[in-house]
C-alpha cells in the first residue's frame, strides 16, 4: 500500500542518533506503512522517545510528542472551543492536528493519562482509522500517511495505572529493554563525549543497580542518566559526585538505601 504523505527532506546529520538492538527499525517501517498503531514497552530511560524520533526523522515524516501525564484528559488531545478576540474558536489538539495533516503522533507513558484518553484512540487503532469529535461534528479518517504511536513502562504500572488487554491487542508491540554492555558503552560514549575506558565502569555499576529493581529500588538507571553522568565527568566533575548526582540521588530518598547504593558505587568504581 502507498503512503500518500510526501516525506520531508531531512539530511542525515539531521536524524537522531539510535542503535538498533534487534529489528524493531524494519517492524517500525512495516507497521507504518501498512497503517498499523504501535506500541513501544519498556523501562524509563531505554530509548523509546528516541527511537521514534529517530524513526520520524528516518521516514521524513512530521512527529508530535505528548508526554502523558494525571491530568491528561481527551479534550487535551483532541481540541476544545477556546475565546479568541471575542469569539469562540475551536482549537486543534495534537493527535487531531496530526489526523488531519498526517505524520506521527507518539503519545509518551500512555497509562500516566486519563481513562477516556483510550475510548478516543480505539477507533483510531482499528480498521476504521477515524476520529470523532463529538464538538464540532466532524468525522475525521486518517490520511494513508498517519501512524499513532504509544509508550509505556509495564514495571509503574499498578492497580490503578494499567492498560487493559483490550487496548494493548489494538496495537503491533515491541518490548525495549536496555542495550548490552558493550553497545550501551559505545552509546554513552558517543552521546557523552567520554573515552569508552571510562565509561564502561558507569556502565558496570548501572547493571549492578538494575539488578536491585524491585527490591530496594522501583526503577534502575537509565541509559540516560548514565549519559549524564559521563557528561559531568567529561566536564570535569569528580566520579564521585557525577555518580551521586545523577546514579544515586535520582533513584531513592531513603538515606539506608541511598547508603547501601553508595556503597556498591563506591565498590564498582574502584574496580574498574
Amino acid at each position: 500500500m502507498n503512503i500518500a504523505l510526501k516525506a520531508l527532506a531531512i539530511p542525515d546529520s539531521a536524524i537522531p542518533a539510535y542503535s538498533p538492538s534487534g529489528r524493531e527499525c524494519e517492524l517500525f517501517e512495516s507497521a507504518w506503512t501498512r497503517q498499523l498503531p504501535l506500541l513501544l514497552k519498556g523501562p524509563t530511560g531505554c530509548g523509546k522517545t528516541r527511537f521514534v524520533a529517530h524513526m520520524a526523522a528516518k521516514l521524513g515524516l512530521p512527529l508530535s510528542t505528548v508526554s502523558c501525564h494525571d491530568d491528561l484528559a481527551a479534550a487535551d488531545l483532541t481540541g476544545r472551543y477556546l475565546l479568541k478576540g471575542g469569539d469562540t474558536v475551536w482549537v486543534d489538539g495534537p493527535l487531531t492536528r496530526a489526523v488531519r495533516e498526517g505524520g506521527i503522533c507518539y503519545l509518551d507513558e500512555i497509562v500516566e493519562a486519563r481513562k477516556d484518553v483510550a475510548v478516543v484512540l480505539h477507533p483510531l487503532t482499528d480498521d476504521r482509522r477515524i476520529l470523532p469529535l463529538e464538538r464540532t461534528g466532524e468525522l475525521l479518517e486518517a490520511p494513508p500517511g498517519f501512524m499513532l504511536v504509544v509508550s509505556y513502562n509495564p514495571g509503574y504500572q499498578n492497580l490503578l495505572k494499567t492498560l487493559k488487554p483490550s487496548t494493548r491487542q489494538r496495537f503491533v508491540a515491541i518490548e525495549f529493554d536496555f542495550l548490552p554492555r558493550a553497545s550501551e558503552i559505545a552509546v554513552v560514549s558517543e552521546e557523552s563525549g567520554l573515552d569508552e575506558s571510562r565509561v564502561a565502569p558507569l556502565v558496570d555499576l548501572a547493571h549492578r543497580l538494575r539488578s536491585l529493581k524491585g527490591h530496594d529500588l522501583e526503577e534502575g538507571v537509565s541509559t540516560r542518566l548514565l549519559v549524564y553522568c559521563a557528561s559531568l565527568l567529561d566536564n570535569g566533575v569528580s566520579v564521585r559526585d557525577a555518580v551521586l548526582a545523577t546514579m544515586i540521588e535520582p533513584l531513592t530518598d531513603e538515606p539506608d538505601v541511598k547508603a547501601a547504593l553508595i556503597e556498591i558505587a563506591d565498590a564498582v568504581v574502584r574496580q574498574g
